[in-house]
């Protein structure tokens, strides 16, 4: 049964926070709930960068939004590594997780307040369903894995979406850095 995109991806909003509350709450959990934060979070943003930010851009006319989405993806992929590559028991990590929760939340609630009502509005039912089954797989297809490990195919995805021109004939490192060097302006 496809589930409307939108609701799956609040889902996982709501999912994100969750573990959110739970790294800052329990710290003896923190070492098994760190792989599952950044598991989900790098399933979710590759999912979204690959089959709805381009129909949201396309589509329902969101594309300056999912530029912008698509820039803080990028930022949240740094910090989410340099989370993961924290000690959970280093008393830097709070900070570091704090970073990273203000990041996210700011990027969950311009989503939720710009891009996913577009959708709504813009977007047939059955178009958000079918949306929801492509969101659902590629989210499947990414579990596992973690900040950093795109494809040349997915940075040039993120460049796309992003706006981020000539970038066609670069290489994958050069992609890379030229997606960085966007997200850091």
């Amino acid at each position: 049964m496809s589930v409307d995109v939108v609701d799956l991806i609040m889902q996982d909003h709501r999912e994100v926070e969750r573990l959110f509350e739970a790294l800052k709450n329990e710290p003896d959990k923190r070492p098994n709930l760190l792989p599952v934060l950044t598991t989900l979070l790098t399933a979710h943003s590759r999912a979204e960068e690959a089959e709805v930010y381009p129909v949201a851009a396309a589509e329902a006319g969101e594309k300056e939004e999912v530029s912008h989405s698509q820039q803080e993806h990028i930022e949240a992929d740094q910090l989410l590594a340099k989370l993961a590559a924290t000690d959970p028991t280093s008393p830097d990590f709070d900070q570091v997780l704090q970073n990273l929760v203000d990041a996210i939340t700011h990027h969950v609630e311009e989503e939720e307040t710009k891009v996913l009502p577009g959708m709504r509005s813009n977007l047939s039912d059955e178009r958000r369903a079918e949306l929801g089954d492509a969101f659902a797989a590629s989210r499947k297809q990414h579990l596992g894995e973690q900040p950093g490990d795109q494809t040349r195919e997915e940075l040039s995805q993120q460049a796309k979406n992003a706006d981020i021109p000539n970038t066609s004939g670069l290489s994958k490192d050069e992609l890379e850095k030229e997606v960085q060097k966007h997200a850091d302006r």
